[in-house]
């Protein structure tokens, strides 16, 4: 890698590639299992109510991206928000951790949709393992740089894209557009809180703006860039989760959930299908990844250059960006060893959802008017988001209070974390700073 970043190097199509690699990598294959678990048979509305939370937290992303492209996009919201402050730098970690969290989620995927291709055990200590390796493969596509991402998530976007509408399509052509996956009812709060993971697979749309320097024509291409990619999902999502409904029964889907594509696909295409399916959420995962790393790493680079957290470089050679894609996946690594898909789930939700309402807040209060946004947009967002956590966290709190409790002390940690940090090495406050 250069010590620039590349203006121009990510194309309009690139960058729609990365975004929807990013986010089908993780929301089908982790998530539609998970979802229907706390959904019953109503799972496949969570996405469409999943969609229109993100359509209203897109918006204040496209208006600070068409005004300030930027290769750190959410640290830049941030810092132009609130300032250089323990606010601002904390939420930016919390951003750069719930996408490093995503990384493990993928990668544990990776590993359980792998060994059940090869009829081995999804509790396997194999799984970790096969996810760590692919992580160490997104580094190794990272280092050798922006072209090859944008290349290969091109052509992973495309046939997986393709292949999962195939699946979609075959399993509901076999079933006889007969929905099975009825009989649970999980009630009204357990349906706000899947939205919580519904919206976590869309969340995928912030690599595009963490990635706003480097795009063609970013004051145009970002904001179109987060809307295809975001609308291309629904359609896939929708169209995945009918047909995981109409091969299997909701008991089924739940008791697969880790799994639940590759095996709706056994019924309704056979094993072939199963085999396919599997393939598939290979090709998936391995591109989510790839783009994921290469989004983190920036933002973790451009946070450290507006001097909002440390940085050592341990005896490394090369950039700051070449360190923080070291930083990434050893800690996407740790996760992925030492934390279950659903666990995982949940504490990317959590920090993803804080930072969210932080950056809405943020600019309702100090950017609206000098990028022309409505506020009654960015307080739905708030609202939305605040409903969803709400439920989520009461739901998670009855059936894992473990994973609330780290949730909220690693929240308090990164703040107390950064707010040492900058009394220490105060920043001053520049032009480009909050006004």
């Amino acid at each position: 890698m250069t010590n620039d970043y590349k203006k121009n190097s990510i194309t309009l199509p690139g960058s729609i590639a990365m975004g929807t690699g990013v986010m089908i990598g993780a929301g089908i294959f982790a998530l539609t299992g998970q979802i229907a678990e706390l959904a019953g048979p109503l799972f496949p509305l969570s996405f469409v109510v999943g969609a229109v939370v993100t359509a209203f937290s897109a918006y204040t992303y496209i208006k600070m991206s068409n005004a300030f492209p930027s290769a750190g996009g959410i640290g830049m919201i941030l810092r132009k928000a609130y300032g250089p402050t323990t606010v601002a730098a904390g939420a930016s970690l919390l951003m750069a951790l719930s996408m490093v969290i995503n990384e493990s989620l993928v990668a544990r995927t990776f590993g359980t949709y792998t060994l059940q291709a090869f009829g081995g055990d999804t509790d396997s200590v194999l799984v970790p393992v096969l996810g760590v390796g692919l992580i160490i493969f997104a580094y190794l596509v990272n280092v050798s740089g922006n072209r090859l991402v944008g290349l290969f998530s091109i052509v992973m976007a495309v046939l997986k894209v393709g292949g999962i509408a195939l699946f979609g399509a075959a399993g509901l052509w076999a079933s006889g557009l007969s929905f099975q996956a009825t009989g649970g009812d999980m009630g009204v709060s357990g349906f706000v809180a899947s939205v919580a993971l519904s919206i976590l697979a869309f969340k995928g749309f912030t690599t595009i703006t963490n990635s706003g320097a480097e795009v063609t024509d970013p004051h145009r291409n970002v904001g179109r860039a987060i809307i295809w990619s975001i609308a291309i999902c629904v359609i896939v999502y929708l169209l995945v989760a009918f047909a995981v409904g109409s091969s299997l029964p909701l008991d089924r889907i739940v008791a697969a959930k880790d799994y639940a594509l590759a095996e709706a696909a056994r019924p309704a295409l056979g094993q072939t299908g199963f085999y396919l399916t599997a393939a598939l959420a290979l090709v998936a995962t391995t591109s989510g990844l790839i783009a994921s790393v290469f989004a983190v790493s920036r933002m973790l680079a451009m946070l450290t250059d507006m001097k909002m957290i440390p940085h050592s470089h341990f005896g490394m050679p090369g950039a700051i960006k070449d360190h923080t894609l070291v930083y990434t996946v050893v800690i996407a690594g740790f996760l992925t060893v030492f934390f279950d898909l659903s666990r995982i789930a949940s504490l990317g939700a959590f920090f993803y959802l804080v930072m969210d309402m932080i950056i809405h807040w943020g600019v309702f209060r100090h950017l609206r008017r000098e990028i022309s946004a409505r506020g009654w947009v960015l307080l739905m967002a708030i609202a939305l988001d605040a409903v969803v956590l709400a439920a989520f966290v009461a739901m998670k709190w009855r059936s894992d209070p473990l994973i609330v409790v780290i949730g909220a002390v690693g929240m308090a940690l990164v703040f107390l974390f950064v707010r040492i940090y900058l009394a220490r090495n105060p920043v001053t406050e520049g032009a480009h700073d909050r006004h």
